[in-house]
């Protein structure tokens, strides 16, 4: 069995504050980010638990170069770095039994810990085919596209809540509650961590009965961004339609192509 893992840090427990602690300047972002590996190495660990025989775990966040690798579980190889052309579903392709998502956050306009969908600075909302989405939908739909199932996510409740809406099957380790958008009440990292690998053995033990979420095709993002000029900067993607002075949309055949699209205009807004 072959997982794939992305790991992003916003929805680990103990992270609450963007500047503090997902910032590489923070002045605990090297707590945050020992916090992050551990967590990964739990649903590492829990995919060994399953039978998993090949790991690899994506970094996810900002840079991207987040996770210490000298500290990640030995069963896992890791992809680190930017830019990479899948960005945090980097490693993913149809040759993976099952995908997993762990430090995820819900989508901006929410009340989860650290809420945002992809840029906090530049992007205000993301629909796939008119149904609005986070990261955990958009890269659910890139991890169908390859024929693979999302099996569990791990973060908070509010994206506990946002990955049931919309991949009925998922499993969910919900490892802090929010309280606000910079607040939380948190597990221990021990406690934690038992939680994710326990659900990650769970989620790939029954995987058989595990669906791939994949959008109908032709596939439009539509993607609003938080001002005009950000909007203008985009409609420089070719193909790109403007709905209205903020919100543009981007039409393909596949979804893979659909989703280049979109994070090629978000890369042309900033």
């Amino acid at each position: 069995m072959k997982v794939f893992i992305s790991c992003d840090i916003e929805g680990v427990s103990g992270v609450v504050n963007a500047r503090l602690h997902t910032s590489p300047e923070g002045k605990d972002y090297g707590r945050a980010r020992e916090l992050m590996t551990g967590e990964a190495s739990a649903v590492v660990e829990g995919a060994v638990q399953a039978g998993a025989t090949e790991i690899i775990v994506n970094d996810s966040h900002g840079p991207m170069t987040n996770l210490l690798i000298e500290k990640l579980h030995p069963a896992a190889t890791l992809i680190t770095g930017s830019p990479k052309p899948l960005s945090m579903m980097q490693g993913i392709d149809a040759t993976c039994d099952a995908a997993i998502f762990v430090g995820y956050h819900s989508r901006m306009g929410t009340t989860g810990v650290l809420s945002h969908t992809i840029s906090g600075s530049s992007v205000a909302n993301v629909w796939i085919n008119d149904v609005i989405v986070g990261e955990t939908g958009i890269n659910a739909g890139l991890a169908g596209h390859f024929g693979v199932p999302v099996v569990m996510v791990g973060g908070d409740d509010a994206l506990a809540k946002e990955a049931k809406g919309l991949l009925p099957h998922v499993h969910a380790a919900v490892v802090k509650h929010a309280i606000t958008r910079y607040s939380a009440r948190c597990l221990t990292p021990d406690k934690a961590k038992a939680v994710l690998q326990q659900t990650a053995t769970e989620a790939l033990t029954g995987l058989k009965s595990a669906k791939a979420w994949l959008p109908s095709s032709p596939v439009t993002f539509k993607i609003q961004f938080k001002d005009s000029g950000q909007a203008e900067n985009a409609a420089r993607m070719p193909y790109s339609k403007m709905v209205d002075p903020t919100t543009l949309s981007f039409t393909a055949d596949d979804y893979l192509t659909a989703f280049m699209g979109l994070r090629s205009m978000i890369g042309l807004a900033t």
